[in-house]
C-alpha cells in the first residue's frame, strides 16, 4: 500500500513538472514572438514544425499570417492541460491587439532537448457575457 501511495505521488509530482515545463516553452515561444524573435520562437517547434518550415523566416511568416493573436497577444491565461500518453495538449486562452477572445490548443512533445510544440489548433472561443 505504501508503494502504491509512493508512486501516485511520485506520478503527480512528475505531471506537475511536466505541466510547468510545457507552460514554459509555450510561455517562451509567445515571449519570443511578442519581440519578433523569430529564431528564438523557431526553437520551441517540435522537429515535425522545424522540417515542415525549414527556418524560422518561413515560421515567422506562416505565424504572422495564420496566428495573430499568438504573435502579438494581449492577455494569455493557461487553462487546462492533458497527458494523453506521452503527448500533452495544453488549453489557452489568449486576447489578440483587438481585445479579441481565442481558445488555442497546443500539442506538446518531449524531446531531448525538451518540450516542444508540436501543432497549435484554434478552437472555438468562449462567448462572453454583456
Amino acid at each position: 500500500m505504501k508503494g502504491l501511495i509512493a508512486g501516485l505521488l511520485l506520478a503527480a509530482g512528475m505531471a506537475q513538472a511536466d505541466e510547468g515545463a510545457i507552460r514554459g516553452a509555450i510561455g517562451g515561444q509567445i515571449e519570443a514572438f511578442k519581440a519578433d524573435d523569430f529564431d528564438t520562437a523557431f526553437t520551441f517547434a517540435a522537429p515535425n514544425i522545424r522540417s515542415m518550415f525549414g527556418n524560422a523566416d518561413n515560421f515567422g511568416l506562416m505565424v504572422r499570417q495564420g496566428y495573430p493573436m499568438v504573435w502579438q497577444p494581449g492577455t494569455v491565461e493557461f487553462l487546462g492541460s492533458e497527458d494523453n500518453g506521452g503527448v500533452w495538449t495544453q488549453e489557452i486562452l489568449i486576447t489578440d491587439g483587438f481585445g479579441r477572445l481565442h481558445r488555442l490548443e497546443y500539442t506538446m512533445v518531449e524531446t531531448p532537448d525538451g518540450w516542444k510544440i508540436a501543432g497549435v489548433q484554434i478552437l472555438t472561443a468562449p462567448e462572453v457575457g454583456a
